[in-house]
């Protein structure tokens, strides 16, 4: 590649990620309107372990944590202790971790779409795509433990497929895998499938490496046994069989209905219900998007080609949906969060089967029909969105516990609906109240057959019917 062109790539891959934050970051703090209850339990548990080291139940720097009896994970929360620390308590200290990750989705998205066909063209329209997507918008701006576990994942990929000759970075790439892992439980399900479909397009270089570089592999297996141990502890002496449990479904006749689902033109261009996970009147797509994705997928399907990576993109597609068919819940925006890069990576591929001799005329004609819908999505979220959305992201509480914060000191009781569920986390999160001090006082009811917990009461505040 020639120094200008070099540059040039540089500037668009510049000039994609500048975009991406000022969309992310413009009213953070304000829209969506508070944070719903993962974020404010994110945000306290991270508070708690800034101020003593321990989370809201006791526990000294866990990896699991309790939180609601449903065990969060623990990247996002030491993340977001780091920005709480800086910042403080609030809603711009629990999101903007997830800004960050996901601005590194959008630079390993390039990144892996350039590996994997070789064309830094289709590597920023990959890139371009993952901004401006509906699917990936809301998520890349709220606290969402997803977004940590995404970009992992993807630098886990892109380690592995730098040179799969190489111990040291197959080394980095188990630990990014790991490290997904342990951001969101989606990936405690597609991160072994990667890495065996990884294994199967380079069988030959990796025994290869092992029977070269054997203290590699002997490195690499201790390291992925010692990351199962707490996994395999909670689900078997903790409750995470019974959180899981809660959300799955086993019925195989419904896992593929659900499966199915995620790839329905229902989903893709109507959306996600859930006001928490997408717009009111908006798909997953946007049209054209669909469209391009579909002949990149004919591309993929029936062009020969005789890239051993050829498949890769549609295989990595096709696994996403897994987790979230899984549940009762689908098709599900959240929990499929990773078919964003790849389905950016296919319709930058179909793309390019439409692109002309004068393609920089078509470039930038494409980008003005795609940052069209993008910018009639982006107002609608800021000037629409809040509004429809608040119950969704409990306002209610948010509005109670700053509108009278200065008149709980008058009463000796202060008696709070859980009506929206989990009251006491947001007046832990917007009062700031002292980790210490809610540890000695919470009164917390029995567990439900799930081991979720609720709190019964704290200082003055009683939470109930």
């Amino acid at each position: 590649m020639s120094v200008s062109k070099f540059l040039n790539t540089r500037f668009l891959l510049s000039l994609i990620c500048v975009f991406f934050l000022i969309t992310r970051l413009y009213k953070i703090s304000e829209i969506p309107p508070s944070v719903y209850w993962d974020e404010a339990s994110i945000g306290y548990n991270a508070y708690s372990i800034s101020q003593t080291d321990k989370d809201e139940w006791g526990d000294f720097l866990p990896i699991h944590f309790r939180a609601f009896g449903e065990f969060k994970l623990p990247v996002y929360i030491y993340s977001t202790a780091l920005s709480v620390s800086i910042f403080g308590l609030n809603e711009f200290s629990v999101r903007i971790p997830s800004v960050l990750f996901s601005l590194g989705v959008v630079i390993l998205t390039y990144l892996l779409a350039k590996k994997l066909t070789g064309q830094v063209w289709v590597g920023l329209w990959s890139a371009f795509f993952a901004t401006i997507s509906p699917w990936f918008f809301i998520f890349s701006r709220t606290g969402f433990e997803v977004t940590a576990g995404l970009m992992f994942y993807l630098l886990a990929i892109y380690l592995f497929l730098i040179n799969p000759r190489n111990g040291s970075l197959i080394l980095l790439s188990l630990v990014s895998f790991i490290f997904s892992a342990y951001s969101y439980n989606s990936f405690r399900i597609i991160a072994p499938l990667t890495i065996f479909i990884l294994f199967f397009l380079e069988k030959e270089n990796l025994i290869n490496l092992a029977k070269r570089q054997l203290r590699w592999v002997i490195l690499s297996l201790a390291i992925v046994a010692i990351s199962i141990w707490p996994i395999y502890r909670l689900y078997l002496y903790d409750v995470g069989f019974f959180r899981l449990q809660a959300v799955g479904t086993v019925n195989i006749e419904t896992f593929i209905k659900n499966y199915i689902s995620h790839f329905s033109t229902d989903f893709l261009l109507n959306g996600d219900k859930n006001l928490r996970h997408q717009q009111m009147g908006f798909g997953q797509l946007y049209l054209p998007e669909l469209v391009l994705f579909l002949l990149g997928v004919s591309y993929l399907t029936f062009v020969n080609s005789k890239s051993k990576y050829r498949f890769l993109p549609i295989a990595l597609l096709l696994i996403s949906p897994i987790p979230a068919a899984l549940t009762k819940e689908s098709p599900h925006a959240l929990r499929a969060l990773s078919m964003v890069p790849f389905i950016s990576m296919i319709s930058a591929i179909g793309l390019s089967l439409l692109r002309p001799k004068l393609k920089y005329l078509f470039d930038f004609g494409i980008v003005l029909v795609m940052l069209s819908f993008y910018i009639n999505y982006f107002m609608n979220f800021i000037n629409t969105y809040p509004a429809q959305s608040k119950e969704h992201w409990q306002y209610a509480y948010k509005n109670f516990f700053m509108q009278y914060n200065n008149k709980f000191g008058n009463y000796d009781q202060v008696l709070v609906s859980d009506q929206y569920a989990q009251p006491y986390i947001f007046a832990l999160f917007y009062l700031k109240y002292d980790p210490e001090k809610f540890r000695k006082e919470v009164i917390r009811n029995t567990p439900d057959k799930w081991g979720f917990s609720t709190v019964k009461s704290f200082g003055r505040f009683y939470f109930g019917d």
